[in-house]
């Protein structure tokens, strides 16, 4: 016991997750230090968080950088699921190499040379058409789809391949046009890869500082923008504070859908046990009311298909 315990892969996982835990715990501590200097313990107090809500540029730049997150990923997922329905259900079309390759270029290509080709694009849009007047939000939200699309295209096509089509033809064979098929039998099926989706172009773009800090201007900054700039001359305890109710937001996200996936789980193990009971005594009636007939009981899965 004490050898499967203490075994390499038992202390390795230990050592990371130390590795990735002990930081943000040492973080979370700081946030109620009584002293400016982050590094130097001089007693608790909750001071740090009273000034984080005084302060109205970091105010403004979470509310800049939840808004543009929420928009671009919405976008994003209608874009993706169009980009993933192309790819896994079109076939093989002309133009299908390029198609692919547009779409998985902005996962390759670094975060620079996207933000400058972005930038030339929107200058020169500027100079022909007079639209961009002034880069901001818009051109920020436009970048962040840019990117996400490309990683939302990729989560809800592995979900597409693995999806039986027979269920769509069937649904069409009954007179369901494309469109209703979709809504009604495609979305359903994939709703899980489309959310997956979503969080994870909401996070991408709540966490992007090179794409945003070339695309915007000086009326839009985005929290990463304002907490790079912030730490350049000397880490606030505010920094600590605002990161100290991320971590707690995030993980009271994850907490509520870990229970909200274990009570399904729960709720479909008991319909499974009742499911089998209901089975177990019709099958007991069937014996009484025919002892002698043994070809007359129904099998389990004979009930279950009739159910």
């Amino acid at each position: 016991m004490s050898r499967s315990r203490f075994s390499f892969s038992n202390i390795m996982l230990i050592l990371g997750l130390i590795f990735l835990y002990l930081p943000m715990l040492v973080l979370i501590v700081y946030s109620f230090n009584e002293s400016r200097l982050v590094t130097l313990w001089s007693g608790f107090s909750t001071k740090w968080y009273f000034e984080l809500f005084e302060d109205d540029q970091l105010i403004s730049a979470v509310w800049t950088s939840l808004e543009i997150a929420f928009f671009s990923a919405t976008m994003a997922i209608v874009l993706g699921t169009m980009a993933a329905l192309v790819v896994s259900r079109f076939g093989n079309f002309r133009g299908r190499t390029l198609f692919n390759s547009m779409i998985a270029a902005p996962l390759v290509m670094p975060d620079v040379i996207i933000g400058i080709s972005l930038l030339l694009l929107f200058v020169s849009m500027a100079q022909m058409f007079g639209w961009p007047a002034e880069r901001g939000m818009t051109t920020i939200w436009i970048a962040h789809v840019t990117f996400s699309t490309a990683y939302v295209c990729v989560v809800v096509s592995s979900r597409l391949k693995e999806m039986d089509i027979s269920i769509e033809e069937a649904a069409m064979d009954l007179g369901a046009p494309p469109v209703k098929t979709f809504f009604l039998i495609t979305l359903p099926s994939i709703m899980p890869a489309v959310v997956a989706g979503w969080l994870l172009a909401f996070t991408l773009s709540l966490d992007d500082v090179v794409i945003a800090s070339f695309v915007s201007g000086p009326g839009a900054s985005t929290l990463p923008m304002v907490v790079f700039s912030s730490v350049r001359l000397g880490v606030s305890p505010k920094i600590n504070a605002l990161a100290t109710l991320i971590i707690f937001a995030v993980s009271l996200v994850a907490f509520i859908a870990w229970w909200l996936m274990r009570r399904a789980e729960k709720q479909q193990q008991q319909q499974m046990a009742l499911m089998s009971k209901s089975e177990e005594l019709h099958i007991e009636e069937q014996r009484q009311q025919n002892p002698d007939d043994e070809t007359g009981l129904e099998q389990p899965a004979t009930l279950l298909l009739r159910r």
